[in-house]
């Protein structure tokens, strides 16, 4: 009658054993809820973290706004000087016509492109036509 008694507490203690498990295996579905929960909460505080860094970042970026055009304008200033420069020295190439006019056959292309072409190769037709193939 004893043993039963054990017997019976042993029962119980099965069953205790498998209850945890029972409700660990719950838990673990309260659990994954629970760990989705931070998760939710960290991403929230990520984003705001990012939203002040853009803050941050736009109050930088207009202080340095004007510094960066005015930099980007003399960049652009120099580039158009040296553009024009570099049209003056084109300007100043001699080219022929029938060298102008073979390359628009030849190419197919319009008076001016043939022109640019020969005048950036300094009048040399065959230079300008392999230019142009390439």
């Amino acid at each position: 009658s004893g043993g039963g008694g054990m017997a019976a507490e042993g029962d119980v203690e099965l069953e205790l054993e498998t209850e945890p498990n029972g409700s660990s295996g719950g838990g673990d579905g309260a659990g994954g809820r629970a760990a989705e929960k931070p998760r939710k909460h960290d991403s929230g505080a990520a984003d705001l973290e990012r939203v002040t860094d853009y803050a941050e970042e736009k109050e930088i970026q207009s202080s340095n706004l004007e510094t960066a055009m005015s930099v980007i304008g003399d960049r652009r200033s120099r580039e158009q000087k040296a553009k024009q420069e570099r049209e003056k020295e084109l300007a100043k190439v001699t080219i022929k016509k029938e060298d102008l006019e073979l390359i628009m056959t030849e190419m197919e292309i319009s008076r001016a492109a043939a022109e640019r072409s020969l005048r950036e190769h300094m009048g040399n037709v065959v230079e300008a036509l392999i230019t142009l193939t390439n």
